[in-house]
């Protein structure tokens, strides 16, 4: 029941953004908070498709990021990319997702700005706060290839 206590409805208004983008001077990095400024997580390699975060006591620890109906508006705020989806957990809840990831909160953050959870290696993976912009999938420039005979 604990579990149920902590989990976070982030459903707002119509006009409201469910993600926003936030700079985090702690982590040098944009990541993405909710609405109410708290960092979101993800679950490395946890995906839509392979969850890793099922347990109570993961729940207890990292609740999920969740709106309380498929009618919620899922708006991304400005400086978030990607693409925003909800996942029913096996218990019914609709979990947000920002590009196929599932997200959550961490129990240790206590106050809008704080990734307290980045880095924790816990429940079969390590815990990142999930950055505003995708990374570039965009091969960097290389050199080109010598001339044979040099």
């Amino acid at each position: 029941m604990a579990a149920a206590v902590l989990t976070t409805s982030l459903a707002l208004a119509a006009s409201g953004p469910v993600l926003r983008a936030s700079t985090n001077s702690t982590l040098g990095a944009t990541v993405v908070v909710d609405a109410h400024g708290r960092t979101l997580y993800a679950l490395s390699p946890e995906t839509t498709r392979h969850l890793l975060c099922r347990s109570r006591a993961c729940f207890a620890v990292w609740p999920p990021a969740t709106v309380r109906s498929r009618s919620v508006k899922l708006v991304a705020g400005h400086g978030v990319e990607g693409h925003i989806g909800v996942l029913r957990r096996t218990d019914g809840r609709l979990q947000l997702t920002l590009r196929g990831l599932p997200l959550y909160r961490f129990s240790g953050d206590s106050a809008a700005g704080e990734a307290n959870g980045e880095g924790i290696k816990s429940f079969g993976g390590t815990w990142h706060a999930a950055r505003a912009k995708a990374h570039s999938t965009a091969t960097p420039p290389s050199m080109p290839a010598p001339s044979p005979g040099y």
